[in-house]
């Protein structure tokens, strides 16, 4: 999936299993330092300044800062008598009045003399005076005017906007990224004329707008069109020929008008343009393929979200401007064309093309779901269809009855049916998403569509998930869409959470708890960073909007989701809530609040709750709370506080949650019916008693991990859960067990004690959770080339998991959650080199080899298999061979993963070049280089020396930008790269420095660094 979270430790000043620890890492010793000083005279762009950077000063820690001393006074008089200083003036001088004018220390009078004054003098004086008489004009004249440190802030006349010049030379209309509201579009009618053998297209888009608001201008998007001809026709008027003016920076065209254009009024502007096929993955791009023949197959395909209709044609860009769209388009007598609605008809043309015409949208919807291709695919139907190459349509039967069941699950749970006519599922050759929800025609890279008859069930289990989170899209984003990125999470929270929630249900036998629980973990992680930003954020730049598209929108929006259902009362709460929602709100666009509203109205249980008021503690702020427990005879006390793993430039912010916490505890802990809910609301704690507890043995809160918080039990409360495992490990379900790992880890507290119990462990959560931890600690380890403590580290790895490891078959496996158990485990053996993990992979290898690729390697075992293979010189050109040959693409990618897995850093080049690997797939080799000890510094080098090719090929924010910085800087663990990271992105200024996945790598890197640092030699006893 596109989730790629960049792991981060936490550490201890002491020991890494010493149990006097504080509670928070904002406390915790190992995490402090001494503030990096930097003189921002010599280098203003060491540490770019951010608008989420500004702390809060309180007013007393300002007044000193300003020398005034600790006397408060009004806000306002504060700010004007700072600024006053700044001017050199003597502010209102209150205190002169009431000077002794008897002080023995008055300065005595000189003898009454007259002389003449110079005339330098005079010119001084006369110069001086001028200087008062102006500057007291000007606070005279300058009206309710507030000064501050930065000037005069309010004024009754507010100032003029500065208006950008555009590429014509003339004054454009607008100065602001938004735009304006007063044009509302109806409808379009485009018409495209691809050449795919020029990679060129030309286009006609006729707009019918409505005007909201009186205006003289037209303000629309438009990038990289060539724009011809325009045409403006008001009413029932005459189309007359207007000039087009454009702002480039801003990707936005515009109309000037010598008189206003009225309220209510219609009209149509007509716009033919010429363009490049785009070579990037977005707006309108080419294609191609390898047909069974050997022979190049050339195609286009559109990819929108989130800014790139207005590179395929000129558009009201956002997604509140949702219109109708008619469509048309020409080709070649022996390609097909496909887009939103059904073909209506297909008109032979002079030139020996042919002109498809589709019905117009039944529905409006914004300009960053529209879609279209032009191909020769081959397609298979039911009430769904899926195209793909021909070549592989034997791959896509898996995805037509995956896609035929979870529509008919939607149309029923949302009790809304799907509104379109038809329901395409198409895969792309080069697709860099893992899919696209565009409303009637879902477009999907092919490892993320196409399954093979031998496909394992995990490989099944990855395409269902992605079907089901796109389909879920055709109601949260399509028929009731966020008003600005600002609220993605409505959008891709949703769907993440609803492709969770809808697998369970269809198709149980993927097993996606355990998957669900895992991006949970992750999310966390990542929103632990003082680097994070909350769910719903505020963006003001395209590189903003990109970088939205990360796992706080997706992953975190999904938890939160959960932990609100599972706090509901009764099964329908939750349910009836979104379909209140989606019917209020159908085809209209809304933000957070609309959402809460709509739970909370619903909501006519007894134990009535405020969802609005509970949730938006969850969405408006960032990061999420540690939940401390404290048991003290009959009493239980519990407190929440901000939990980060860094206080580094923190905002310390009174961050207060509402938290839904369930429990569980040592006489009821398994069935359903055992949690217990209540919500914590304070911050600085609340007490219950109840006699009953006295008896108690331990309490586990967040039962199945389905709130989105961590917590820390008390000495005495850790120590109770790590007996009840170690006595029985069945007393906890396995997501608890995973749980408490989780939170241990993250705490970094008795890790030792817990693992103890490992060795009883067979559960696939809480056995891949600890090795994920484990690993992330030895190759950080390993990179340091700390290979004394690499060497103790895989023999205490391998006393925890030998023997479960040993007990791991390498045939055919059909249950879900053991492919995943196996095939952690033996990556994990084989990357410590276990010598028979060895064995069987290579004689896997060599098998698959001999029989010329029928001998089927299982799916979950292919990537270990193909890693251990490249290792040896000769295996790895027989790799590449196969790669070259292979056409399933889920076995393909594996091999690729085997073959970056190596010191032969050729794999990086051929994925910039994309001939014989293609581009989409090189955040994938990146990040495989980044794992091996052999590759990380290469893989480091390699974006520095390419920096400006990858920014051409994947946009600055994009979630492929953000995978590869993470990739590539995440085991850094030095104060020498942490410099060498640091220095280089401050360089790139506007191509990417003030990403904030730039600042998530230097955060993630003092991390590793002070783990390192200060937990070695209590590491070094551990071990």
């Amino acid at each position: 999936m596109r989730l790629q979270v960049a792991f981060v430790f936490r550490e201890n000043n002491n020991s890494l299993y010493r149990a006097n620890l504080p509670r928070n890492m904002i406390e915790n010793s190992m995490f402090e330092e001494e503030p990096d000083v930097v003189d921002l005279a010599k280098d203003s762009t060491a540490f770019p300044v951010l608008l989420y950077e500004v702390v809060y000063e309180p007013r007393s820690s300002r007044l000193l800062v300003r020398g005034l001393g600790e006397n408060e006074m009004d806000e306002d008089e504060e700010d004007c008598e700072s600024s006053a200083r700044l001017l050199g003036m003597s502010f209102m001088n209150r205190s002169s009045a009431h000077r002794s004018t008897s002080s023995p220390y008055t300065r005595q009078s000189p003898p009454r003399s007259c002389s003449r004054p110079s005339a330098r003098t005079l010119v001084v004086c006369v110069l001086f005076l001028v200087i008062v008489v102006s500057m007291t004009m000007v606070l005279y004249f300058l009206p309710e005017c507030t000064f501050t440190k930065s000037g005069c802030r309010k004024q009754t006349t507010p100032a003029e906007p500065v208006y950008p010049i555009s590429t014509n030379g003339e004054m454009f209309p607008w100065a602001q990224l938004r735009l304006p509201q007063s044009i509302q579009p109806l409808s379009y009618e485009l018409t495209l004329n691809p050449d795919l053998d020029k990679m060129t297209f030309t286009g006609t888009t006729v707009i019918t707008m409505t005007v909201r608001h009186d205006t003289k201008r037209i303000v629309l998007h438009s990038a990289n069109l060539n724009i011809t001809k325009a045409t403006f026709k008001l009413g029932d008027g005459k189309a007359t020929d207007v000039t087009v003016l454009e702002y480039k920076p801003r990707q936005q065209i515009a109309v000037k008008f010598s008189e206003e254009l009225k309220a209510g009024q219609q009209c149509v502007l007509t716009l033919n343009y010429s363009a490049n096929l785009s070579h990037t993955y977005d707006g309108f791009y080419n294609s191609s393929y390898s047909d069974k023949d050997g022979n190049k197959r050339v195609l286009a395909a559109t990819q929108f979200e989130p800014l790139s209709a207005r590179k395929a044609f000129p558009c009201f860009d956002e997604p509140s401007f949702k219109a109708t769209f008619q469509i048309k388009i020409s080709r070649k007598p022996d390609y097909m064309t496909l887009s939103n609605m059904p073909k209506a008809k297909t008109t032979s043309l002079p030139s020996g093309l042919q002109l498809d015409e589709f019905e117009k949208t039944s529905v409006k919807m914004s300009t960053y779901l529209v879609a279209f291709v032009v191909a020769n695919f081959t397609p298979i139907s039911k009430n769904v269809s899926v195209y793909s190459v021909p070549e592989k349509k034997e791959h896509t039967e898996y995805a037509l009855d995956t896609a035929c069941k979870l529509l008919e699950f939607y149309n029923s749970f949302f009790e809304i049916v799907y509104p379109l006519k038809k329901l395409d599922l198409v895969a792309i050759p080069d697709f860099l998403a893992g899919a696209m929800e565009n409303w009637g025609l879902i477009t999907f890279r092919e490892t993320s569509l196409l399954v093979g008859k031998q496909s394992s069930l995990l490989e099944k289990q990855v395409v269902a998930s992605v079907i089901a989170h796109e389909l879920a899209h055709q109601w949260f984003g399509n028929l009731v869409t966020m008003s600005w990125w600002n609220d993605l999470w409505l959008n891709e929270g949703f769907a993440t959470y609803m492709q969770y929630m809808s697998l369970q249900t269809v198709l149980p036998k993927l097993d996606i708890g355990n998957l669900f629980l895992d991006v949970r973990f992750r999310a966390l992680e990542k929103d632990a960073l003082n680097s994070s930003h909350a769910v719903s954020t505020e963006v003001n730049t395209p590189e903003q909007v990109e970088e939205m598209f990360d796992s706080v929108s997706y992953e975190k929006g999904a938890s939160i989701l959960l932990m609100l259902n599972a706090s509901l009362p009764g099964d329908q709460q939750f349910r009836k809530g979104i379909i209140q929602y989606l019917n209020q709100f159908s085809g209209l666009n809304t933000d957070t609040d609309n959402l809460w509203n709509s739970l909370t109205q619903v909501d006519v249980s007894t134990q009535h709750q405020n969802v609005s008021e509970m949730m938006s503690s969850w969405t408006s702020q960032k990061g999420f709370p540690l939940v401390t427990v404290d048991r003290k005879g009959d009493q239980v006390t519990l407190t929440q506080e901000h939990f980060l793993l860094t206080s580094d430039n923190a905002t310390h912010t009174s961050s207060l949650w509402h938290i839904p916490v369930t429990y569980i505890n040592d006489t009821c802990s398994l069935a359903p019916d055992c949690k217990q809910v209540f919500t914590l609301k304070t911050k600085s704690g609340k007490t219950y008693s109840c006699q009953s507890w006295v008896l108690i043995k331990w309490l586990k809160l967040n039962h199945g991990n389905t709130g989105f918080y961590i917590v820390h039990y008390g000495d005495d409360g850790w120590a109770a859960l790590i007996d009840a495992l170690i006595n029985n490990v069945n007393v906890l379900t396995p997501e608890d067990r995973a749980s408490l790992i989780h939170n241990m880890f993250a705490l970094s507290r008795q890790v030792l004690s817990l693992l103890n119990y490992m060795t009883n462990e067979t559960e696939t959560p809480p056995v891949t959770e600890a090795l994920l931890q484990l690993n992330n600690i030895y190759r950080l380890l390993d990179k340091r080339q700390e290979t004394d403590f690499v060497s103790r580290m895989k023999v205490r790895i391998l006393s925890y998991f030998g023997s479960l490891m040993r007990n791991q078959t390498w045939d055919e496996e059909i249950s879900v959650s053991k492919q995943e158990l196996r095939s952690a485990l033996l990556e994990t053996a084989c990357n410590l080199n276990v010598d028979s993990c060895i064995r069987q992979a290579k004689a896997l290898f060599k098998k698959y080899v001999e029989s010329n690729g029928t001998a089927h390697i299982p799916g979950d075992l292919q990537r270990v298999v193909f890693t251990v293979a490249a290792q040896s010189e000769e295996s790895w050109s027989t790799l590449l061979e196969k790669y070259s040959k292979v056409s399933y693409d889920a076995e393909k990618r594996k091999m690729l993963q085997g073959l970056a897995s190596t010191q032969d850093t050729r794999i990086l080049k051929e994925g910039l070049q994309g001939n014989i690997i293609q581009t989409q797939e090189l955040p994938l080799v990146i990040n495989t280089v980044s794992s091996s000890f052999s590759g990380y510094l290469f893989a480091w080098d390699f974006i520095q020396e390419n920096w400006n090719q990858l920014i051409e090929k994947f946009p600055v924010g994009s979630f492929s930008i953000q995978k590869i910085i993470k990739s590539t800087t995440s085991q850094f663990s030095t104060q020498a790269h942490l410099n060498q990271v640091q220095g280089f992105f401050s360089s790139l200024k506007e191509r990417g420095s003030q990403m904030r996945s730039v600042q998530e790598a230097l955060e993630t890197i003092r991390l590793n660094q002070r783990w390192m640092d200060r937990n070695l030699p209590s590491f070094n006893e551990w071990l």
